[in-house]
């Protein structure tokens, strides 16, 4: 073995060593399923910020996006991340501090599902059944995705077999959010959220520098093709491809890893400072990974990665060939951070809507808090494992996968979730007739080609959605007294 992997091999050890460390740390701070799954609501504006930009962004920033960039170049990578963008933004700016409010306010709920019954008063519990079923669907997908990177990440840093970069993978994923819940995977994404940001920005320096200069760099990409760096033109891309990119902005309303950070936060003072901490990250963050991409092409040559399929391990190369190995290893682990952090997110909030909405509700209603938290490391285990089962062809698309499960949970909670914090009128049977309608909207769609098929499955889920949970609340009886009370008592709520 050279001295190069054992260099990056010892730089992978000491960051598992210690996020597996704040895992310990952070266990010994649980008392009860509320800190498992939501901390107590005690974290702070930077943390917040950067685990929720970390835990949004996943392997697909670092992978997934950059081999889109270097496949195709800016046509579709460039509206993808303004879209997305966008959708941050206006996130922060309508959803965090109204959602953390109301949550409080509506029987101080910890979870999506449970949010929605308490809002909606919903007694037969249909509507956390339902968002359970996606949930649980959707993550599990998108869990996948993760595993995939680490896998691929392993696979080509070490040369260790897929099968068995997948196991090593989910392994030490699973290790540190069994053990530590909310609390640990806030903190170990805080860190992953820095490294990730600083691999992208420093290897894009170093990358523009190396190819003689930003100017240059840029004419060097330029030469590949006409436009390569232009998102305004493109071969085969036209409007509805732009308007399909930047319906990944939609995503965001409904993403319940992202939204269960703005229900953490200690105080609603802090959002503005928070959504400011995430928008920075957002954008320098997107900026360096379409020049990853877009760089890499010439910076890797003559190798070239799409002829292999290998285009979403751009970013790995590029590390490789450019830093000495304790270096690189280093920073390979924020490609790792990446996919830990949005994997371990979605495994615990799968857990919480599982054991919370389901397992306590109609399947043990005397359940004690440990039988829960008991229920809670199951289902992660169980998620996972099927997750496993998907992650098992070496041939699986980061961004192809991650476009689904994003899709899947814009369409079916994200008009939810709006309509929830901004309009009264809203009813639990319109909730529920939108969430299936969105949820059924997107997987149907999705097996659908050609012509209006082609739009990506978010835009068509979500106005369905939306449409048919304004008509049936519209349509519906006067729904609960104490719903209209409890929203006007929202409303009327200070910071």
């Amino acid at each position: 073995m050279s001295s190069h992997i054992i260099s990056m091999i010892a730089a992978f050890v000491i960051y598992l060593v210690g996020m597996v460390l704040i895992g310990l740390r952070e266990s010994r701070k649980m008392a009860s399923s509320e800190d498992f799954f939501l901390g107590a609501r005690s974290t702070g504006p930077w943390i917040t910020a950067l685990s929720a930009e970390a835990s949004d962004m996943s392997g697909w920033l670092l992978m997934g996006l950059p081999g889109v960039a270097y496949l195709g170049g800016m046509k579709e990578a460039f509206w993808t991340a303004v879209g997305l963008i966008i959708g941050t933004y206006l996130n922060w700016l309508l959803v965090a501090k109204r959602l953390r409010k109301y949550t409080i306010h509506a029987g101080d709920a910890i979870t999506i599902p449970e949010f929605f019954t308490n809002r909606f008063k919903d007694k037969s519990h249909l509507i956390s059944l339902v968002s359970v079923i996606f949930i649980i669907f959707f993550f599990t997908i998108y869990t996948a995705s993760g595993f995939v990177a680490c896998a691929k990440l392993f696979n080509s840093v070490f040369g260790i077999p897929y099968a068995g970069a997948l196991v090593l993978g989910i392994v030490i994923i699973l290790s540190y959010t069994i053990m530590g819940g909310y609390l640990a995977v806030c903190s170990t994404d805080f860190v992953q959220g820095l490294l990730m940001f600083l691999a992208l920005v420093i290897t894009t320096i170093v990358g523009a520098v190396s190819l003689g200069g930003p100017a240059e760099a840029i004419e060097r990409v330029n030469a590949l093709g006409a436009n390569f760096l232009n998102p305004f033109v493109g071969e085969g891309f036209g409007t509805m491809d732009i308007i399909s990119a930047l319906g990944w902005g939609l995503g965001y309303f409904g993403m319940p890893h992202i939204l269960v950070r703005f229900m953490g936060l200690r105080s609603n003072q802090e959002v503005r400072v928070s959504r400011w901490i995430a928008m920075v990250w957002v954008v320098i963050a997107f900026i360096g990974a379409l020049l990853v991409g877009a760089f890499g092409r010439v910076y890797l040559a003559p190798v070239d990665l799409a002829a292999s399929g290998a285009q979403e391990t751009v970013f790995i190369e590029a590390l490789l060939k450019m830093f000495p190995g304790f270096i690189a290893g280093i920073f390979l682990c924020g490609i790792f951070a990446a996919a830990m952090s949005t994997a371990d997110s979605q495994l615990l909030v799968a857990a919480s809507a599982f054991s919370r909405d389901i397992y306590t509700v109609f399947l043990n209603k005397t359940a004690t808090e440990k039988q829960s938290l008991l229920m809670s490391r199951i289902t992660v285990f169980a998620v996972a494992a099927v997750a496993f089962v998907i992650s098992l062809d070496p041939g699986s698309s980061i961004f192809s996968l991650v476009s689904y499960a994003w899709a899947g949970f814009g369409a079916t909670f994200g008009p939810l979730v709006l309509l929830s914090i901004f309009w009264k009128g809203a009813t639990r049977n319109g909730a529920l007739a939108g969430l299936i309608c969105g949820g059924i909207t997107v997987i149907v769609w999705k097996q659908l080609s050609g012509g209006i098929f082609n739009v990506y499955e978010i835009i068509p889920g979500f106005a369905v959605c939306m449409l048919v949970a304004v008509i049936v609340s519209l349509l519906d009886k006067p729904g609960d007294a104490d719903v209209i009370v409890e929203y006007e008592a929202y409303q009327k709520l200070g910071d």
